[in-house]
């Protein structure tokens, strides 16, 4: 009995130990992949922000919903499923991103936020940036917060660490703008439907696939997204007094213009062409010779 207690003791502690030895690394991953990717819509028990407050999900959902859910969000409400409709209807229908990530690793990030819930509240993770929400609570934004912001979202001003400007993919209404790309949202009313928190969100860690890569290594600082935010509150509180911008009948006009002059510009060099062959006065004279 003593020899297979002797036996049995090591192996039991060794397996014990190696399971959580597993089960950390898991956490670790999850926790890191979460503020990658999550961090910037959730946050576990710190409140609700684009998305849903995560602490407890685990009571609420099972974990292979949950995992359909991350995975495609809109695959999942398109099949007609309830639970996924009522959480889209409750958060301004506001689109979740398909993942990026593998099963494996949408399970590490469950683990965590399962783990995570037990714990206290995530203060940090609804922005990555503590400073920022703090400083903007404090500190009202002024006129030059507004003009900072409104420049730099148009690219008069480049971000300090030469991101992409916002009007390459984005449109606001604001007369003091030129009119902006059309492959990401209208931000005219962003503020209302998001919130400053929820912009704030976005701008410190996106959580959109392309705006993802596109600031990769080249994050706005605290003072880009204060500004940033202040500009996108004013117009939004302002847009009824701003007009959109229609290039189409300014397109359409100074299209024809174009075309008239170049129609001009080819009848004058079709005045000057050849009328004759190339060896049509060789031809006359031979006929006159003979």
């Amino acid at each position: 009995m003593i020899f297979l207690i002797k036996k049995i003791f090591p192996t039991t502690i060794i397996i014990i130990l190696a399971c959580f030895s597993v089960f950390a690394q898991s956490a670790s991953a999850g926790e890191k992949l979460f503020k990658e990717k999550c961090a910037g819509c959730h946050t576990i028990g710190g409140g609700k922000l684009l998305g849903p407050d995560l602490k407890g999900v685990h009571d609420r959902r099972s974990q292979a919903w949950l995992e359909k859910f991350v995975k495609s969000s809109q695959s999942l409400i398109k099949s007609g499923d309830a639970e996924a409709i009522a959480v889209f209807k409750k958060f301004n229908k506001f689109v979740m991103p398909d993942s990026t990530i593998s099963k494996a690793q949408i399970g590490k990030v469950l683990a965590y936020i399962k783990t995570a819930s037990k714990g206290p509240a995530d203060s940090t993770s609804s922005t990555g940036s503590e400073t920022t929400d703090q400083t903007t609570d404090q500190k009202p934004a002024s006129k030059e917060d507004i003009v900072l912001g409104q420049n730099l979202f148009q690219g008069k001003i480049r971000f300090e660490n030469n991101g992409p400007t916002c009007i390459s993919c984005h449109n606001v209404t604001n007369d003091a703008v030129i009119g902006g790309g059309v492959l990401a949202k209208e931000l005219t009313t962003v503020f209302s439907k998001m919130g400053g928190t929820g912009v704030r969100a976005i701008l410190g860690k996106a959580p959109f696939p392309v705006m993802e890569i596109a600031y990769k290594d080249k994050p706005l600082t605290d003072k880009e997204i204060f500004a940033l935010v202040a500009f996108l509150k004013d117009a939004d509180e302002n847009h009824a007094y701003h007009h959109p911008r229609d290039y189409g009948m300014g397109l359409l006009i100074s299209g024809l213009i174009g075309a008239f002059i170049l129609f001009g510009f080819y009848s004058l060099l079709w005045l000057r062409r050849r009328k004759d062959s190339v060896n049509q006065k060789i031809y006359d004279r031979q006929v006159k010779s003979e």
